[in-house]
């Protein structure tokens, strides 16, 4: 670590929104991670842009951070700058029926805030333990809903670090993807969803029918970072897992979940090298039995 670096970085922010050494683990829904070497946490879209211009200018590498619920981090950590865009950004503003929200926002948040407006649409989000900005960039979605189905707009920094904002429209909004997969040096600030006027109470029953439902079928209980697996074409990746016998396989600290096979769980200590192993195994089975390909919903950052 760069001592003129992390001077730059508290002259910025402030020496109390500044880590060095960070575990990662303590900021992953999956409770894995290593050391970062720089943790930052901006609280205004203008620090974000200053923050990723001293990395550029200094070779660091960095990248954005929401809640960390859809991430697993290297067992060695990050050698950068880990940009968390969570709580100090979070910023949700309701004007007629549209919603403007902050990317460090939880979606829980956002739900909440629409049905105390009486605005329908948002339902299906109000469970996925994700920010704004992270449902926005893997097009998040359940229970036959996704993002692209209430997006009206998103304001994010560019590679040149300028802020821009596009419609829905523009962003490339597929299964799990859109046009911010494609450029990873992009930062989602905020983004603005439109909704339908609703009835509160309905609202609320069919946030609270949601809710019941993942309680009774995901592992909720155990460290996680949500489904694991993409949806493979034609199938369910848990239906796969469990027809090839896996429900339950282990490897170290890592379990595909017994409730719900699509889920891959830390039961205690698990490593970002017992996930991936799992994962990889599984992978291969899989696709010997069954003749589908896997592929990873989460990411992995080493």
């Amino acid at each position: 670590m760069n001592s003129e670096i992390i001077k730059k970085f508290c002259d910025l922010l402030g020496e109390e929104r500044v880590f060095t050494g960070e575990a990662m683990s303590r900021h992953t829904t999956f409770k894995i991670g290593g050391p970062a070497d720089y943790f930052l946490m901006p609280d205004k879209d203008t620090d974000v842009g200053r923050i990723v211009k001293i990395c550029k200018e200094s070779a660091i590498p960095y990248f954005i951070l929401g809640n960390g619920s859809n991430l697993l981090v290297g067992d060695g950590g990050y050698r950068g700058a880990v940009i968390q865009i969570y709580k100090n950004m979070s910023a949700v503003t309701v004007e007629g029926t549209e919603i403007t929200v902050q990317a460090g926002a939880l979606l829980s948040s956002v739900a909440a805030a629409a049905k105390n407006a009486a605005l329908t649409g948002f339902e299906f989000a109000g469970g996925i333990p994700g920010t704004m900005g992270g449902a926005v960039v893997m097009n998040a979605g359940a229970y036959g809903g996704e993002m692209k189905d209430v997006l009206e707009s998103v304001t994010f920094l560019d590679s040149d670090l300028t802020e821009r904002t596009l419609p829905a429209a523009e962003l490339a909004l597929g299964y799990r993807t859109s046009l911010f997969e494609q450029h990873p040096d992009w930062c989602v600030l905020s983004a603005t969803v439109r909704l339908q006027p609703g009835d509160s109470a309905a609202i609320l029953a069919e946030m609270q029918d949601y809710l019941q439902r993942r309680k009774d079928k995901q592992p909720m209980e155990w460290p996680s970072a949500g489904s694991t697996f993409k949806r493979p074409q034609g199938a369910f990746a848990g239906k796969l897992i469990e027809d090839c016998g896996l429900r339950g396989f282990t490897v170290g600290g890592a379990q595909i979940s017994e409730k719900h096979c699509g889920f891959v769980i830390n039961r205690g200590g698990a490593t970002c090298a017992d996930v991936v192993s799992l994962t990889d195994q599984v992978k291969a089975i899989v696709l010997q039995k069954t003749g589908y390909t896997l592929e990873r919903e989460i990411r992995v950052v080493k």
